[in-house]
């Protein structure tokens, strides 16, 4: 009954709002005329300061424009549920509540251009599933948080043009293609128009995949203006987009340490992942599913370098399948995949009568398996979980054997976690099966020793060349300290690298399956490092012919220093002694009046000098004899003949 009241109140209140239109606002009936067709409303009365509560129910579009309005409240438009169109533009509003758009499920285009807005509600647009059409231009916008990219996925007009932005979000333009792996299409309904000039953009790694965009010549993002132009960094600042070269920007490159890891149960495996690029990408570990992936360790020795290890104690047949590294930075992504497969284990079990059943004899190995729930896993096979079971089962399904050969196709019965007897048995006939390393490698030596690495080499008999080999060295008696590398019984040989000079080192090589105790070990000792070889010798030959050459010249300098430092303190020499050295005598010198040719006040200096001095400072020229020299000091006058 109070349903039917409240359905009832409800339509008589439509049925008003059909008839009214608010005072300030315009209203324009589209279709037929007894007012069942679609409305659109026109409010911009300058003297409006609120958004009106009164809005007919039935309006498809509404434009608030040129009003006084400066803020837009929660759930402002919640009754009005068939509004396609919603423009607000050309306003004073700085404020927009998360909630102001609540309800507005077909809402299509929305516009708040020329506004006062610097902050944006992003979450809002989660209300409007059906929005293509986002126009925020000439606001005051100043970043556009990475919160936002989501919400962002599904439109195809955006306009953040004559904003404050400097930046955008690195990750925003790889939701549109090239960057999202969609192949570019001709299909003009595909297109995404974007607007963002007249921003002052500041040119980095953070927005190289718009630069790059701006170079395309066939994309699907289209801008808007395609003069895009970088207000800084300084030398950059006026360069065009499309003629921007930015420095020190590289899209990460990867590389793993193996693509494809076959192991036993139960063992340890480390997937390692290298990358570079800049700035310095950042490294991250998921499964093919998506999950995170724990007990990662990851450093950077330098600008531009990254590595990453992943490590796995005792894997189950749960851990099989790819694991995938992600290197990332503001130029781009890229990722790597390793997959891991568990390798065969052995049973007891005799062959079966029908061929449909695959079972093993003794002494017969599986080939590698692939985990639960992955194509071409066997539904019913030894020691594997079946794919319905095991959704039930917390411990894995198997055939039953006995000593004397049981009936095949027994099940174990569930057991407590923890306490499955599958994996002991596993390891028991992997113990079984074990062969002996050390007669099928010979020749275990060490050929080259250095401060910080060695050379081993070995020969392998009655191993197939590609058959996985594990190096383990580590110092004499350090057990703790033991480094692992894989290789191949067919290389026969290896660099130990890493190593501390002067230390006993100590070397074994395993080989898959071999039994504990019996691997060829060898111990070697590195150098020190005095020892450098002749690399060093030529330095120190060079520097002692430099110190020979060197010396004398050092005595000689020291010499004349000695004596110039004796001659200055040695005590002056009489005036007869200065004579015999020099060609004019140091006499006083006396200023007289010039009394040929020339006036009776010009001065002249005049001495007493023999005629040998005279015609030597007469062998000059009569004109050098009449010029004056001057110098920083002082000035002289020059003798006259």
């Amino acid at each position: 009954m109070r349903r039917l009241l409240y359905a009832h109140v409800l339509l008589c209140c439509l049925s008003v709002a059909h008839s009214f239109c608010p005072s300030q606002c315009t209203c324009v009936f589209h279709g037929r005329s007894d007012g069942t067709g679609t409305r659109s409303v026109l409010c911009n009365d300058p003297d409006m300061s609120d958004i009106p509560v009164n809005i007919p129910v039935d309006t498809v579009k509404l434009r608030v424009e040129k009003t006084a309005v400066r803020r837009i409240p929660t759930e402002a438009f919640y009754y009005l549920m068939d509004l396609r169109f919603l423009w607000i533009t050309y306003n004073s509003i700085s404020s927009v509540d998360a909630g102001s758009f609540y309800n507005l499920k077909l809402l299509h285009e929305l516009r708040l251009d020329g506004n006062l807005i610097s902050t944006f509600p992003w979450s809002s647009l989660k209300e409007m599933p059906r929005l293509r059409t986002l126009d925020l231009h000439n606001n005051r916008l100043t970043s556009v948080p990475v919160e936002a990219i989501p919400y962002l996925l599904n439109i195809t007009y955006l306009d953040l043009s004559s904003n404050k932005l400097t930046t955008l979000p690195p990750d925003l333009m790889d939701i549109w293609p090239p960057f999202n792996g969609i192949p570019i299409s001709s299909n003009v309904s595909q297109k995404i128009v974007l607007g963002l000039q007249d921003n002052p953009w500041f040119c980095d790694c953070r927005i190289s995949k718009m630069i790059e965009i701006s170079k395309m010549a066939d994309t699907m993002v289209v801008l808007m203006d395609l003069f895009l132009s970088c207000s800084g960094p300084e030398n950059l600042a006026g360069v065009l987009f499309q003629r921007a070269e930015l420095d020190h920007c590289v899209k990460p490159s990867i590389m793993t340490s193996a693509t494809q890891i076959t192991s036993p149960l139960g063992s340890n495996v480390l997937l390692r992942c290298d990358a570079t690029g800049f700035p310095t990408p950042t490294l991250v570990w998921v499964k093919a599913d998506g999950s995170s992936v724990n007990h990662t360790v990851q450093e950077s020795p330098g600008d531009g370098v990254r590595w990453s290890i992943m490590s796995l104690h005792g894997i189950l047949y749960k851990d099989a399948g790819n694991y995938i590294c992600k290197a990332k930075n503001f130029a781009g992504s890229t990722m790597a995949s390793i997959s891991i497969s568990i390798a065969g284990s052995s049973t007891t079990t005799p062959p079966p009568p029908k061929p449909s059943v695959e079972t093993l004899t003794p002494g017969e190995t599986t080939t590698p398996l692939p985990p639960t729930g992955f194509p071409g896993s066997p539904s019913e096979t030894s020691t594997v979980m079946t794919t319905t079971v095991s959704a039930l089962l917390p411990v894995p399904v198997k055939k039953k054997t006995t000593p004397s050969g049981g009936e095949q196709g027994d099940l174990v019965k569930p057991s407590k976690a923890g306490q499955g007897s599958n994996p002991r048995k596993l390891a028991a006939d992997e113990k079984s099966k074990k062969t002996d390393t050390s007669k099928s490698i010979k020749n275990l030596q060490i050929v080259e020793e250095n401060a910080d690495s060695a050379v081993l080499l070995w020969t392998a008999e009655g191993l197939p060349s590609d058959a996985p080999l594990t190096v383990v060295y580590s110092p004499h008696g350090e057990d703790d300290a033991k480094r692992t590398v894989q290789t191949t019984a067919g290389s026969g040989k290896l660099l130990l690298e890493g190593l501390l000079p002067g230390l006993r080192y100590s070397v074994c090589l395993v080989a898959k399956g071999s039994s504990v105790g019996k691997d060829p070990c060898i111990d070697f000792y590195t150098l020190h490092l005095i020892d450098d070889g002749g690399h060093n010798r030529l330095l120190m030959i060079i520097s002692g012919i430099a110190c020979a050459l060197a010396l004398p010249l050092i005595g000689l300098l020291l010499y004349k220093i000695l004596a110039l430092y004796c001659k200055s303190s040695a005590p002056p020499l009489d005036m007869e002694e200065l004579e015999k050295d020099s060609y004019v005598k140091f006499e006083t010198i006396s200023m007289k009046q010039r009394s040929t040719n020339s006036r009776p006040t010009e001065l002249w200096a005049r001495r007493q000098t023999h005629e040998s001095e005279r015609m030597l400072l007469c062998s000059r020229s009569s004109i050098d004899s009449q010029m004056t020299y001057k110098s920083d000091m002082s000035s002289r006058s020059e003798y006259l003949c």
